[in-house]
């Protein structure tokens, strides 16, 4: 299934999340993760600050919970990277 953004604003920002999630899985040890993960952050906020969001839209709604899994995600990998 592919969202169907009006405003194309989801697959521009998904070519920047899809590489830093690679980053993200590239890098060996946590505190190297977080740098990327907090990007990811950035990246995802972009698309939950969307101000063409329509809750009757299926593909907004998923790109919504999609981002806001990512942005818990990418939260979580930023707290164990900051634990020593």
């Amino acid at each position: 299934m592919e969202i169907q953004c009006p405003i194309d604003l989801f697959p521009r920002q998904e070519a920047e999340v899809a590489r830093l999630t690679q980053a993200i899985n590239r890098a060996p040890t946590a505190a190297e993760k977080s740098p990327w993960a907090q990007d990811l952050i950035k990246a995802v906020d972009v698309l939950l600050a969307c101000e063409q969001y329509d809750q009757e839209s299926q593909d907004c709604r998923l790109c919504r919970n999609f981002s806001q899994l990512r942005r818990k995600t990418a939260g979580l990998v930023v707290k164990a990277g900051q634990r020593r």
